[in-house]
């Protein structure tokens, strides 16, 4: 695989800091790893040396011609191959156990990539270069085409040292036929590199038009095979469209392919004419020498083999220095990754360091612009709400609702301005001693591959109180769901991964998620579009549940349906940004501003006298 590299962007580290580095991470993380690397070594060694040295050996015992020398010969042979033998077994058993610990080795690097991204801090993590950035870094670690970048640096490092001892070792075989010959030997594959030097740039500078397509076809690909997309493609006739896209688009991948390989083989045949002259060159002198016994049969022999394998040697080198430094490429986006500073710095303050019961929560001058956006989404806005107030965030989408939100939970930092908890700065508090205040229901439902219980408690099976899960789960109205469910609250939620497995519909989702809330139950209930995907009746009951879900706590309840802001204290109308109204239901019905011109809206659907478009 070759590094697709950023173009104009340098390096995160140099080659030599990711390979100490590397080196000090397998010495930390897998030191037995590394132990059999270098074992590996002297092995490789032996076993190249012994390919020619054997039949050298052969030979010179054969010619020696006489009876006695043949117990001699076999001995001497027969241990040389006793030799090979045990080397060849332990390079294998080696290599074997090396691929098992190196696996573990891959797994414990991904979790540490894994944790980064968990524990990186939300607004950070959100931005695209990020995540492209983390996409890039999860390559370090993954195993493709049986090798792994970040157990690659120390092995391609140990492999250039074995090629260079195997370089000293056949050039000073071949210097007793003439040092020149070690000399043309070595420069003659120059002519390879440069061919090679010539298709890494072509394929460098054609890399945007490939990857795009590629991008496209795996898209094209993926997409038909996701589970939530098949309603739609077979309503929708899209079957035949998808064929005729992915059709365009592997056409267009063959097209790159031949491209490809016709410049490889252009290559190759470059590379196979240059072996031609040097190995034809190389062999006219040692057989020009035989002729003239300059050297015996048992030399030429040896030094046919030598100058055979010399080539390899000096192409091997080339080859494992270009690959430490592609897989360095790969180490550096990991290294960027984990070494990404927080934006946020983390505060000291624990929840033992403020009252219980509900928080009073304090915006103050707060603004918030995202980055590369000319305007902020959140300006100067100032309000206090009271503890154990109940909230609602109405207005037109874009007004910031959501936002507001995020900056809330501590998923946001302002851009300016402070958010206080009882008077601390939220800056202040630990950040995960800070997300225990909160118990969230996003607008947008993901489920993992879990039961119901594991989703609601948010830990392993057995590891929660799964009493008070299934009491959560029946007061956000799924008993009904469970009683059905043949293990209950230990359904998994996955029929691919589990026949047993149930599909939640998106008004069970957002129950759910309820439910979760609920068991979690933190000082602040914060409810992003809570009911959007319920029937009325559910959204009633959960309506009528509101005043005893939210008892003794500080809540927040966004909605683009007015009416069912009702029950709150309190009614922020955002617009731009800012609030522009606030209120009871009744007080902004009087005020006669955009609150109750949006509500007219809305309410109109629902009047007897409402005519298409005109009221009797």
């Amino acid at each position: 695989m070759e590094y697709e590299k950023e173009p104009g962007k340098k390096p995160y580290k140099s080659t030599m800091n990711n390979a100490l580095w590397s080196l000090r991470e397998m010495i930390k993380g897998a030191p037995a790893s590394l132990f059999l690397m270098v074992l590996e070594v002297p092995l490789a060694v032996f076993l190249a040396w012994s390919e020619v040295r054997l039949p050298a050996l052969v030979v010179g015992e054969v010619m020696n011609g006489a009876a006695e020398a043949l117990e001699h010969a076999a001995v001497t042979v027969g241990l040389f191959l006793l030799a090979v033998l045990l080397a060849t077994l332990l390079r294998d058993t080696c290599g074997a156990v090396l691929n098992v610990l190196l696996q573990r080795y891959r797994y414990t690097q991904g979790v540490r990539l894994d944790r980064k991204a968990l524990d990186c801090f939300y607004q950070t993590f959100e931005k695209k270069e990020t995540r492209d950035l983390h996409g890039r870094a999860e390559l370090a670690s993954w195993m493709m085409n049986g090798r792994q970048p970040l157990s690659d640096v120390p092995r391609h490092s140990l492999a250039l040292l074995e090629n260079v001892m195997c370089y000293v070792l056949f050039g000073a075989v071949i210097s007793f036929v003439t040092p020149w010959l070690v000399v043309f030997l070595t420069l003659a594959p120059a002519v390879n590199i440069f061919c090679a030097r010539v298709y890494r740039a072509w394929e460098y500078s054609t890399r945007a038009q490939r990857a795009d397509n590629e991008r496209r076809l795996d898209y094209i690909i993926s997409r038909p095979a996701d589970y939530a997309a098949w309603k739609d493609i077979r309503i929708y006739g899209m079957a035949e469209w998808f064929k005729e896209i992915f059709g365009e688009l592997l056409s267009t991948d063959i097209m790159w392919s031949k491209r490809m390989t016709f410049r490889q083989f252009l290559s190759r045949l470059a590379d196979l004419a240059v072996i031609l002259l040097r190995d034809g060159a190389a062999y006219a002198v040692l057989i020009s020498q035989a002729v003239r016994g300059m050297v015996t049969a048992e030399e030429f022999v040896l030094y046919f083999g030598a100058v055979s394998a010399f080539a390899g040697f000096v192409g091997n080198i080339v080859n494992e220095w270009n690959a430490i430094g592609n897989a360095s490429l790969y180490i550096c986006d990991f290294r960027e990754f984990l070494d990404l500073p927080d934006v946020q710095p983390e505060g000291t303050k624990t929840m033992e360091d403020r009252p219980d019961g509900a928080p009073e929560i304090v915006f103050d001058h707060v603004s918030f612009r995202y980055a590369g956006a000319e305007q902020d989404t959140i300006h100067d806005l100032s309000v206090a709400i009271r503890a154990g107030e109940k909230i609602a965030l109405v207005g037109m989408n874009g007004a910031g609702k959501t936002t507001l939100v995020k900056l809330l939970t501590g998923l946001y930092a302002p851009t300016a301005g402070q958010i206080r908890i009882d008077g601390v700065p939220a800056a202040d508090f630990r950040r995960e001693e800070y997300y225990k205040l909160f118990a969230p229901v996003f607008q947008d439902v993901r489920l993992g591959p879990f039961s119901i219980a594991e989703t609601v408690t948010g830990m392993p099976k057995g590891g929660g109180d799964e009493a008070k899960a299934e009491a959560c789960l029946r007061r956000a109205g799924l008993g009904e769901k469970i009683d059905a469910l043949p293990k209950g609250i230990h359904t998994m939620m996955d029929k691919l991964l589990d026949p047993d497995g149930t599909d939640l519909s998106g008004g069970e989702k957002q129950k759910l998620m309820l439910a979760r809330a609920l068991y979690k139950d933190a000082p602040v209930l914060v409810l992003d579009e809570p009911t959007a995907s319920m029937d009325p009746i559910a959204e009633h009951e959960i309506y009528q549940q509101y005043g005893a879900m939210t008892a003794g706590k500080t809540s927040v309840f966004i909605s683009h349906r007015l009416a069912s802001t009702r029950f709150c204290d309190r009614i922020f109308f955002l617009e731009n940004g800012r609030i522009a109204e606030q209120g009871t239901h009744s007080e902004l019905i009087e005020l006669g501003g955009a609150y109750s011109r949006l509500y007219e809206i809305q309410s109109c659907w629902y009047r007897e006298d409402y005519k298409g478009g005109e009221m009797e």
